[in-house]
């Protein structure tokens, strides 16, 4: 029976790492394309973008790119909607398919690193969520399929999730929705975020192998 339990987790694997090379093989599609599947969906285009956001985000993508695009389609109110409302789904989905998939086997597979994760995120909920979400020390789609393998509630990870993710995405959304005018305050002020979340979590991670954690 416990040989068993790898049968999932390894499956998980697998679909993850074949929907990476996907795109890699295929590409991820242009904001042309984009644009052209958004301008014929009329009022649902929004929808439509995040519908595209969520599925690339269940695999290795940029969705920070995605983020930007956005902004280019939709200005930053619309897009900062779009892409959040994808980015959450995309959360959801991945989330939802760890848990369902790996979360039996944590014990026997998930190692140190996970280990402390599910340590963290059992212990303070929803501030951990969104500590992780805000200086992320693993790409977005790994950290999903991560927080799905711990015993994080799921009401603790949406919110947190929202509420972490909500300062990148604004300003990689009004990066695309001001590239026009890179002289102006919100894309200056989406630029100086970016370096501001990228260089804290330069600081958190040294700080941690530091401590060697």
């Amino acid at each position: 029976m416990r040989g068993r339990r790898w049968v999932r987790p390894v499956l998980l694997l697998v679909l993850v790492a074949a929907g990476g090379v996907a795109v890699l093989l295929l590409g991820v599609p242009t904001l042309d394309q984009i644009r052209e599947r958004v301008d014929g969906a009329g009022w649902a285009g929004p929808l439509v973008f995040a519908a595209l956001y969520a599925g690339l985000s269940l695999v290795p993508a940029p969705v920070g790119v995605l983020s930007i695009g956005a902004g280019v389609l939709f200005g930053l109110p619309v897009g900062l909607a779009a892409a959040l409302a994808g980015a959450l789904a995309g959360a959801l989905g991945a989330f939802g398919l760890a848990r369902g998939m790996g979360r039996a086997a944590v014990a026997d597979v998930g190692g140190e690193r996970l280990g402390r994760l599910d340590a963290l995120l059992r212990r303070r909920g929803l501030l951990a969520v969104v500590g992780v979400r805000l200086v992320p020390l693993l790409p977005f789609t790994a950290l999903n399929y991560a927080c799905g393998l711990t015993a994080v509630r799921l009401r603790d990870y949406a919110a947190g999730t929202v509420l972490g993710i909500l300062p990148g995405a604004t300003a990689y959304v009004a990066i695309g929705a001001y590239g026009a005018s890179p002289g102006s305050v919100p894309f200056l002020l989406g630029v100086g975020g970016l370096v501001v979340l990228s260089v804290g979590g330069l600081v958190v991670a040294r700080r941690r192998r530091a401590a060697g954690t």
